[in-house]
């Protein structure tokens, strides 16, 4: 193919593109696709859930340190990255929930908070874009506004009307959501595990699970990418502020998750090329318009 094809994957905060799409990344880096997550955030308002280090000293200098472990998930995963400039809100925690901090990114004008990422789809010019659903995946106030911001940048990028200082319109061909856990996948696991004579680190989360909240029914594109699990968690580790190296996450065998459920399923939203689904491919019909020019 003449053109490099070319992902972007929008994300609130530094950690979250290794959890949510990481391995698919991997798989489309390793097949030559040109791959870029988009960071709205510096993570500087997370949380140390690695009980290791949970010090002052980190604490200190936690911004620092989230821009460093960015930088070795992202040699890890083998894509670029960039930085969209914007504060962490925080998870406002309490009843009633406390007010979110002055200039933090969820209280941006959506104007405002879309120009950086309008002016980088124009410079990098992805055919596809991912990104979160209307819930943000779950309702972080940075995920929420990534979705609206990845939204109006996707529906502005193309637009030579709009923001008409930030470089020559691209209009990128498909939009995503990340469908991380369905009930299907949930339930899938915890029986292979259960089967296995394993214990089980989601007999909690079933019992507790809501309905009303499974997008199972959501997705319509599933991407084999089992043989990038391990890429994946090795990126998600280099987090390590962000994440317990002997927690939930990293419990399930990874020769079970292959068997159970090889892939990393997604929404498709919007779509300027022809791409039935159910799908297996997030350039599905984004690779013969891109032969076609």
């Amino acid at each position: 193919m003449a053109e490099q094809l070319r992902l972007m994957a929008v994300h609130a905060h530094p950690d979250d593109e290794s959890s949510k799409g990481a391995a698919s990344a991997a798989r489309y880096v390793a097949e030559g696709v040109d791959v870029l997550v988009a960071t709205c955030t510096g993570g500087e308002r997370g949380s140390v859930l690695n009980p290791k280090l949970d010090r002052p000293d980190v604490w200190e200098n936690i911004a620092e340190i989230r821009r460093a472990e960015m930088d070795a998930a992202r040699a890890i995963l083998g894509v670029r990255q960039a930085w969209l400039g914007f504060v962490d809100s925080g998870l406002p925690e309490g009843d009633p929930l406390p007010p979110l901090p002055e200039g933090c990114f969820a209280l941006q004008p959506l104007e405002v908070a879309t120009a950086p990422l309008v002016k980088l789809m124009r410079e990098f010019r992805p055919h596809v874009v991912t990104t979160y659903d209307e819930n943000g995946g779950y309702p972080h106030p940075d995920h929420i506004m990534c979705h609206k911001v990845s939204v109006a940048a996707f529906e502005a990028a193309g637009d030579p009307e709009r923001y008409r200082d930030l470089g020559e319109p691209w209009q990128p061909l498909k939009l995503y959501y990340n469908i991380g856990w369905s009930r299907g996948r949930l339930l899938a696991t915890h029986e292979a595990l259960l089967a296995a004579g394993l214990e089980s680190p989601y007999t909690e989360w079933l019992e507790k699970w809501d309905e009303r909240e499974d997008k199972g029914d959501r997705v319509t594109t599933r991407v084999e990418c089992g043989d990038y699990f391990e890429v994946r968690d090795d990126a998600l580790r280099a987090h390590a502020t962000q994440v317990d190296p002997d927690g939930g996450w990293f419990q399930v065998p990874l020769d079970i998750q292959r068997k159970v459920w090889p892939t990393e399923d997604f929404e498709l939203v919007k779509s300027l090329v022809d791409s039935p689904v159910p799908e297996s491919d997030l350039f599905a019909g984004v690779r013969e318009a891109v032969r076609a020019r």
